[in-house]
């Protein structure tokens, strides 16, 4: 995979760093610890505001976690395009349909490492329901799904553990869902 801010050298220590330090001055923790096997999908829920977004870098830096996130291609304008990539983005074309699940899984199959992360709210804003390609690019490259998460009223973010799909999404998808009921994202409104 492409060289991102979670592994460029020198340069992603010192980041790590200045994370530990930003996090600990505005007073949030974070859960979790680093994993000596990098593949899975990771959940970033709730998402609710743009702050989410450095705050997502900073705990995935400090947890040195090797991420490539999921973004609507309108992120990644030229000239831009290039930092948001460096920054783990992977644009994705919202306004047409796409095999983005079965592309995922490809990807899965090409690399023994690889943490895609995928907020499944697919949006800031609130919504009724989550998309669901988070858990069919797990269940079907036959991935764990990382339970990351934001929970602004205790000021933690992080992630919680690993879960297993069984195929049975219903099922799979409550369980999920119940993890999430109470974390309350940046903005509540939105959560």
């Amino acid at each position: 995979m492409r060289t991102t801010v979670f592994s460029t050298p020198l340069l992603t220590p010192l980041l790590r760093l200045i994370s530990v330090a930003i996090l600990r001055l505005i007073g949030w923790r974070t859960r979790g610890e680093p994993l000596d096997h990098q593949r899975c999908v990771l959940i970033g829920a709730p998402h609710t505001s743009n702050w989410d977004f450095p705050l997502m870098l900073m705990v995935v830096l400090k947890l040195k976690l090797r991420v490539f996130w999921m973004g609507k291609n309108t992120l990644f304008p030229f000239p831009f395009g290039w930092f948001m990539k460096w920054l783990g983005g992977i644009p994705i074309d919202r306004s047409a349909a796409h095999n983005v699940v079965n592309e995922t899984v490809r990807k899965f199959a090409e690399h023994d490492q690889l943490i895609v992360l995928v907020p499944p709210e697919g949006t800031r804003k609130k919504v009724e329901r989550w998309k669901t390609g988070f858990y069919h690019i797990a269940n079907n490259a036959s991935v764990p799904i990382l339970l990351g998460y934001v929970n602004a009223s205790v000021k933690e973010a992080g992630f919680a553990d690993f879960f297993t799909p069984t195929g049975d999404f219903d099922k799979d998808f409550a369980e999920i869902m119940a993890f999430y009921k109470d974390k309350k994202g940046l903005r509540a409104e939105n959560c």
